[in-house]
């Protein structure tokens, strides 16, 4: 597609094609990934279901239909998918040598079932695992069978009653099982068809309301997952346990009670359970402390998947601590079983890291074979023992290439965006620098230049505070918040990791519990003075400053106090107004830990922290932007912050969607989101934008 822009601006970012993930055969020949990319002309998505040849880094569009997702390959050339309707779903095959043939269905459901995985368990058999939702009886829930309730009342008796962006029912997330057996060159579902295996449980997953397929694998030897604890409040207590549940056939109509697998004085959140190939050991992660949400995930090992006893830590230390103070997240093993390979941020990138597959022989800590963006999704290669991987960066939306973690030579097989040319962009907008911070440490910095800078200008600052506050910017892709947009409005871009954020060591995230308006605020106070003293082409009297969640909280706390003197206006996008209304959120874990006790065993801090407290300092313009949705930090906290704003005669603007949620994500809402955005700091900054309106040259996409 082509689209008319002389710039990279809010329409070519949100038109632009957006790709998943590519998951490549085990020969490492073809690879299947879904794209969409949205049209404002016709106000309408479009989808396309691809297969890519690696060699040559083409693709071939397999089908064109809305609701094909889930592929996973059961041989070289044919996979299953999800086949998502408005009466259910379907189970599909397909064979990605053959464009556009019809797909076979292999059998349908009422309920939606996602997350599907498959493997291999003998020449004609392949296990498959999918989530689907389970009503109270187990039985896979239908939307079509749901009764019409003659009353819209809602009655709670514990937590949670609402989560993230919705009001929670009785019926919950499950894992279900089949086989799929080839019998005349096609495969069927063995009876008894999908099992629900978390049936009269009470367990759940994947867990709400962000866990997906990682949150669970299959191999010959059964399958585990992780859930919440049962007898935990989730609302209140972080914990989450791997379970096993041992399978031979995939056929078992009665499921085997599934198996808690414990881990000692680790009793925090799990994630990334992954098997062996050979199904007989298991690697996953976990955390230390049951109400941290960001605390280190540790990474352990079973040596033997039949004694789930025999748990080893990686990097284990006596003092508890773990001996590699970064944070492990996607883990794939080498073909051999021999090796791990990890990825985890480091300094504002997210890097891939090559480990021996014992704890044992885990001696010294693991180096980066990546250097630059962000690597997501990790699969080896079976015939070479190289890996393909998908990775983005601030320039590049999407990415495909090869790395052989010999050589450490990184090949590029695809980029939807010519590697940042189709938009534009390119490698020498990026930079980075360190400050000092509060205390005795530095942070980091990465900065956004326009693609036309000139070092001999001067530029406006746009400074952006991420949000977590465990969080950080790092050197990869975004449709939400994009330095690039800005950087393209002629701004100078700083993007600060303080205190709170990640990839910097465990003791500068841990930093920010019951500091929140100290050290980070303090941090971005020297990294304004920073840029000021440094950074010759930025004009720090020309200064705006943006944030959303947490980065919304220091929007408002900045406001009120002398920080928001140098800025000549802020944007504050689902922040919180004030901490003494924590206790309207959902994840109440979050502000016990980060407050240091409850609302009655820690008032004092609650108070400390509280931006509505500043308010008789409120005096630069400001945007103010929430939705409806929003359940983590409900509306209110938008409209007092308005409120307030207006009351005290402050150049003031409020911004709502009825139908977003903590993030917007419809392209119509997002365009608006940002035109609305650019607008109010562009209205109060200097700048020359003649070149930025009524262009003709084409970007083509």
């Amino acid at each position: 597609m082509t689209l008319v822009a002389t710039k990279f601006t809010p329409e070519v970012l949100l038109s632009a094609p957006r790709r998943t993930a590519a998951i490549p055969n085990r020969e490492g020949t073809l690879a299947l990934y879904t794209e969409t990319s949205y049209s404002f002309d016709s106000h309408s998505k479009s989808f396309a279901f691809k297969v890519l040849d690696i060699k040559t880094g083409n693709s071939t569009t397999l089908y064109d239909a809305e609701g094909y997702t889930d592929p996973a390959w059961v041989s070289d050339t044919e996979f299953v998918f999800v086949q998502s309707g408005d009466k259910g779903s379907s189970l599909m095959m397909a064979d990605a040598t053959k464009e556009r043939s019809k797909p076979h269905e292999i059998c349908s459901f009422k309920g939606a079932i996602s997350n599907l995985k498959a493997k291999k368990i003998s020449d004609d058999t392949v296990a498959i695992a999918c989530s689907a939702l389970a009503t109270p009886s187990g039985e896979m829930y239908s939307a079509a069978d749901e009764p019409k309730p003659h009353s819209s009342a809602k009655v709670y008796t514990k937590l949670f009653v609402r989560h993230w962006d919705t009001w929670v029912t009785e019926n919950t997330s499950a894992i279900w099982y089949g086989a799929l057996k080839k019998d005349g060159g096609r495969y069927s579902l063995q009876e008894p068809g999908l099992v629900n295996a978390l049936a009269g449980t009470k367990l759940e997953s994947p867990v709400p309301p962000f866990g997906g397929s990682s949150d669970f694998d299959i191999s010959n030897e059964g399958l585990v997952f992780i859930s919440n604890h049962p007898e935990v409040n989730a609302a209140i207590w972080t914990r989450t346990d791997v379970y096993y549940v041992p399978l031979k056939t995939f056929t078992e109509a009665e499921p085997p009670l599934p198996q808690i697998i414990k881990t000692g004085n680790l009793q925090g959140y799990s994630g990334t359970p992954v098997f062996s190939h050979d199904g007989k050991r298991l690697v996953f992660k976990r955390m230390r402390h049951q109400q941290y949400e960001s605390d280190k995930p540790r990474l352990l090992l079973i040596p033997d998947i039949k004694d789930l006893s025999n748990v080893q830590e990686f990097y284990k230390t006596d003092d508890g601590e773990g001996g590699w103070d970064l944070r492990p997240d996607a883990i794939v093993w080498s073909n051999n079983d021999s090796e791990l390979f990890v990825t985890a941020e480091k300094e504002g990138r997210s890097l891939l890291f090559r480990l021996p597959s014992s704890p044992l022989e885990a001696k010294s800590l693991p180096e980066p074979f990546t250097h630059d963006g962000a690597v997501g999704d990790v699969f080896n290669l079976a015939h070479n023992g190289r890996l393909f991987i998908t990775s983005s960066s601030l320039i590049d939306s999407s990415a495909y290439s090869v790395v052989d973690p010999d050589s450490k030579d990184i090949t590029l097989v695809s980029s939807s965006s010519k590697q940042g040319k189709s938009f534009g962009l390119s490698k020498s907008q990026i930079s980075e620098f360190w400050f000092h911070g509060a205390g005795d440490y530095k942070c980091h910095a990465l900065v956004m230049k326009p693609s036309d800078f000139d070092s001999s200008k001067k530029y406006p600052l746009a400074m952006l505070i991420h949000g977590g506050p465990q969080g950080a910017w790092t050197e990869s892709w975004s449709t939400r918040w994009n330095p690039a947009i800005f950087a393209e409005q002629g701004y100078v871009v700083v993007l600060p990791n303080p205190t709170g954020s990640t990839g910097y060591g465990q003791e500068l995230t841990d930093g920010i519990a019951r500091e929140w308006g100290g050290r980070p605020y303090n941090d971005l106070v020297n990294c304004f003075d920073h840029i000021t003293s440094e950074l010759p082409y930025v004009d720090t009297t020309n200064a705006v400053a943006l944030g959303a969640s947490y980065g919304g909280y220091m929007i408002n706390w900045i406001q009120g106090h002398p920080l928001g003197r140098r800025f000549k206006a802020l944007v504050c996008h689902d922040g919180v107004f004030s901490t003494m209304n924590d206790w309207a959120t959902e994840e109440l874990f979050f502000t016990v830990h980060d407050m240091g006790g409850t609302l009655w065993e820690s008032r004092e801090l609650y108070e400390k922290w509280d931006p509505a407290a500043f308010t008789s300092a409120w005096a630069t313009p400001q945007l103010v932007i929430h939705s409806e949705l929003d359940y983590r930090l409900p509306i209110t906290e938008g409209l007092a912050a308005f409120n307030v704003l207006q009351a005290r005669e402050v150049p003031s603007k409020f911004l709502m969607f009825p139908d977003e949620n903590h993030w917007v994500l419809k392209p119509e809402n997002s365009l608006v989101w940002h035109k609305e955005v650019l607008g109010w700091i562009n209205k109060y900054t200097s700048l020359d934008r003649s070149g930025l309106a009524g262009e003709t040259d084409k970007l083509s996409l």
